[in-house]
């Protein structure tokens, strides 16, 4: 068993501002028991400002402080943040730090859709990314990556056993919706645990944002490998703590042979 927090929060575009919700998130979860604690896409800097200024390497001052928040409290921290592309763009990136990890996924699908328009700003990544964590493999994925079944389905092969998935989810009709099938429908796919950690919906709190900016709906949502929600919550800042079993991982993929039973890809 493997105890992973969801941290549902607001970014402010302030980095410095956001380092300290990190540290109250992470110290609130610490206490609850979490092992891994997992905060949104942006959660360096929400979405709706100019993100290369805000760009920094993973030795860079942000994410150092965030390793240091995490060594504190002896967990494993996953945050949305961008760093430096070579193109000259930023590349939206997942700090994983601590347990002695300190390394970023970056993101591989981009948001071209509903109007969006990620790629003219953002470089994409070309890697997916696995680790263990007390012996149990983890995934990881951003947010318009969970439209992409391969995507899990590469990660189910290289052993994960669960897949997080920090998300900044644009609102819009419909969107919650998508947000709650996509969830379930990867865990099926893969047989994999899918922990989506969302940035709160600003409403909820009437924190104003860049109104073009997909900047979250909340709603965070833990499924399994059935596609059973564990955990979900509302659209405000909230946390929970789900304990991730990996022996329903294994159960999941015998009992559907959603892998096993590929004929193609």
């Amino acid at each position: 068993m493997l105890s992973i927090a969801l941290c549902q929060l607001t970014s402010s575009d302030i980095p410095a501002e956001n380092l300290e919700a990190i540290r109250h998130g992470v110290a609130r979860a610490a206490a609850g028991g979490a092992r891994v604690v997992v905060f949104p896409e942006a959660a360096m800097a929400r979405f709706g400002g100019p993100l290369k200024p805000l760009a920094e390497p993973l030795e860079g001052p942000w994410a150092k402080g965030v390793a240091a928040i995490a060594d504190e409290h002896e967990v494993l921290v996953v945050a949305g943040m961008f760093t430096p592309a070579e193109d000259g763009r930023v590349r939206n990136t997942l700090l994983v730090t601590g347990l002695g990890r300190h390394l970023g996924y970056h993101k591989i699908h981009l948001y071209d859709a509903f109007g969006f328009r990620e790629s003219d700003t953002v470089a994409p990544g070309d890697e997916p990314v696995t680790l263990a964590v007390d012996g149990i493999t983890l995934g990881l994925a951003t947010c318009y990556d969970i439209r992409f079944p391969e995507l899990f389905r590469a990660l189910a092969d290289r052993g994960a056993a669960a897949v997080v998935v920090p998300t900044s989810w644009g609102a819009g009709e419909g969107k919650r919706e998508q947000w709650e099938v996509l969830v379930r429908a990867r865990a099926l796919d893969s047989g994999c645990w899918v922990l989506g950690c969302g940035q709160a919906d600003p409403v909820a709190t009437g924190v104003e944002v860049n109104p073009k900016a997909p900047t979250g709906i909340g709603y965070s949502t833990v499924a399994d490998g059935f596609g059973r929600v564990h955990a979900q919550l509302g659209p405000g800042p909230d946390l929970v703590v789900v304990e991730v079993d990996p022996a329903v991982t294994e159960r999941a993929r015998t009992a559907t042979g959603a892998l096993a039973n590929r004929r193609l890809g």
